[in-house]
């Protein structure tokens, strides 16, 4: 069943947010269980990327926040 452009954008978006939300919760997590700072800077570096590519898609669509 092919979704409308509207419903279709606003699934992707919602599972980038799921990604970056998982992937911020493992970084937390690996901050708790006290891994290298090394470890943990990238596992950051990794969960910002995510975060600024759902912000870029949902702004590039004009969805609100």
């Amino acid at each position: 069943m092919n979704l409308p452009s509207v419903d279709r954008d606003k699934k992707t978006a919602k599972v980038k947010a799921l990604i970056a939300a998982g992937a911020g919760a493992a970084t937390a997590g690996l901050a708790v269980v006290g891994a290298p700072v090394v470890l943990i800077g990238a596992a950051a570096a990794g969960t910002g990327y995510l975060v600024f590519d759902w912000f870029r898609y949902r702004a590039k669509r004009g969805m609100r926040f």
